[in-house]
């Protein structure tokens, strides 16, 4: 019972964490997000993506294919919510609070079911079976790294809790002689459905934990068995031919260490300066041995270990984290900085002391496995996103190094260092919540996309005083900032795009009365020359490169200036422009 009530009120603290200003904190709904919000949208009026295909297995997005299951998900909330902040981040949130308590559950069994990770009266050290599982969803609950995920319309909240909650119910098939495996079957399956990471974790995740438990396994009844592997066809199949043949493949493609553009060049610089020190009499032997050392397999070997051993530094763990400020916020790691001595605690006292190799084997190959899938991508060393597999099996350890530790440690000072441990946590959460509700929205405005939404319904409300409204591409691509935000009907947008022509811009993409593009061989001050009689032209700040909102005296001659669009901040975002009578 006093479990039941500690769990409650974890829970109620995830829901706090993750749903108090869900709306404003992050500042705007990103590229992403908007793709995620109008997609649903899409299928909600017409059962088709924005590109016209009915009910896709992978979403074809502006640049990319896309897991479908996350994009589903919102398809509810966006009914109830519309293209908001609510409802495209809500199932996010609900699937981050979701994962706590299947934190729980997943320790529980681990700790408590047939196959214990942690009685070990032979080492004297027994650990509280029955606090370990409230403390590793306790620190799942405040970590920056869920939080961070589950307040925004990324799809990696509900792999998690699939994937926690397949490692769940497969502990308990084999207490209960394989009655859950087929559950655990279809959330370990559905894993890919929800983010392209899992394609490759989760195939040979489920491989190493047959190779584990397969005396476990086989000694299940074999109707359970039968049951979970057909389960795991009807789901898997499909999965297997839509990334082979429907476009499922090509996100790997962009982000792959094997497509990197820079190969060539850097093998070739590195040839070259080989050549320049050995000089012009260069041997044979000296040729051949810059081939075997500059090639592309090295090139592509040293990049997966560089981002291997990097996903495991300090530097990203615990001082600076991802540095994409949608994926973490400014000055900190991944992990509190109190979390690294229960963390290091925890790796020595389970690995080094713990006598079930079975236990251990499990938690390696879920950490060593769970980079994997990062490493063989361009930025995929520091990148919070394809690593947060990895979460859970950490937070089970910082959580062992806790108790591990305290029982370990000589009776007169475990009082003292739980209390400095328990104060230094609180301190670090403290620093976090300050900078990610103060600091956080305006330092990462950029990185959200702060200003489309008001330069959208500003277009929007005006639209019928123009003839033609241009929108600029010279930052980020606004199609899909556009499109969400104004909430264009998908069976419009499904025609696509004509091409138009217009002196001075490059080639414009052209829908009814929007075009999107930029100016070309012109800068802001010539742009009065050739902006069409009533057009509005949206300029980025970039373009106009003067801060107007501190000196509209300095207008562009020729132009009105609409709308001058900010960032929280106050910098400004965008400029509206129109020509002077």
């Amino acid at each position: 019972m006093k479990n039941r009530v500690i769990l409650t009120l974890i829970i109620l603290l995830s829901i706090f964490l993750r749903l108090w200003k869900i709306t404003e904190v992050p500042v705007s709904l990103f590229g992403d997000e908007l793709d995620v919000g109008y997609q649903a949208y899409s299928i909600l009026k017409t059962g088709r993506d924005y590109n016209g295909n009915f009910m896709p297995l992978h979403f074809h997005s502006q640049a990319e294919w896309r897991t479908p299951l996350y994009l589903y998900s919102a398809v509810p909330t966006v009914a109830v919510f519309g293209i908001s902040p609510l409802g495209v981040r809500l199932p996010a949130a609900f699937f981050g609070i979701l994962g706590v308590w299947a934190m729980y559950l997943m320790v529980s069994e681990m700790v408590n079911g047939q196959w214990s990770m942690i009685r070990n009266k032979k080492n004297n050290l027994i650990i509280n079976n029955q606090s370990l599982p409230i403390v590793a969803s306790f620190l799942l609950a405040i970590s920056p790294w869920h939080i961070q995920y589950s307040r925004a319309a990324f799809e990696v909240t509900e792999l998690l809790a699939f994937l926690l909650f397949g490692i769940y119910f497969f502990f308990r098939s084999l207490k209960d002689n394989g009655k859950y495996l087929w559950l655990s079957v279809i959330f370990f399956v559905l894993t890919p459905w929800v983010y392209s990471s899992a394609k490759l974790f989760t195939p040979f995740f489920m491989l190493f934990i047959l190779m584990i438990f397969w005396k476990e396994i086989l000694s299940l009844r074999r109707k359970e068995i039968v049951k979970a592997v057909l389960m795991g066809l009807v789901l898997g199949v499909p999965l297997i031919y839509s990334t082979i043949f429907g476009g499922g493949s090509q996100r790997f493609g962009y982000i792959s260490v094997f497509t990197d553009p820079t190969m060539e060049g850097d093998v070739g610089f590195a040839r070259l300066n080989d050549a320049s020190v050995e000089g012009v009499d260069r041997t044979i032997v000296q040729k051949i041995s810059s081939r075997v050392v500059h090639n592309k397999y090295t090139f592509w070997g040293n990049k997966v270990a560089d981002n291997y051993f990097s996903a495991f530094s300090t530097n990203f763990l615990f001082n600076m984290g991802d540095l994409n400020r949608r994926h973490n916020i400014e000055g900190m790691g991944e992990f509190y900085k109190a979390d690294a001595i229960p963390l290091l605690l925890g790796i020595i006292l389970f690995f080094a002391f713990y006598k079930n190799t079975k236990a251990k084997l499990f938690l390696l190959l879920w950490i060593l496995l769970g980079v994997f899938p990062s490493s063989i991508t361009r930025d995929g060393g520091n990148h919070a996103t394809r690593l947060i597999l990895i979460l859970p099996p950490l937070i089970f350890l910082i959580s062992y190094g806790i108790f591990a530790g305290y029982e370990v440690l000589p009776k007169s000072y475990r009082k003292i260092l739980f209390t400095a441990y328990c104060l230094l946590l609180s301190t670090c959460f403290y620093l976090y919540s300050h900078n990610y509700w103060i600091h956080n929205p305006w330092y990462s405005e950029r990185w959200w996309h702060a200003g489309f939404k008001e330069t959208v319904q500003y277009l929007k409300s005006n639209e019928s005083k123009f003839d033609k409204i241009i929108f600029s591409n010279a930052n980020e691509p606004p199609l899909i900032f556009f499109a969400g935000w104004y909430h264009y009907p998908p069976d419009q947008w499904q025609k696509g795009f004509e091409e138009a022509n217009i002196d001075g811009f490059s080639p414009l993409q052209k829908m009814d009365k929007y075009y999107f593009g930029q100016m070309e061989g012109i800068g802001i001050y010539e742009l009065s020359s050739f902006l069409p009689e009533k057009t509005m032209y949206v300029a980025t700040e970039r373009e106009v490169g003067i801060n107007l909102i501190m000196e509209p005296q300095r207008v562009p001659p020729g132009l009105v200036l609409l709308k001058a669009v900010p960032y929280p901040s106050g910098e400004p975002a965008f400029y509206i422009f129109t020509k002077s009578e």
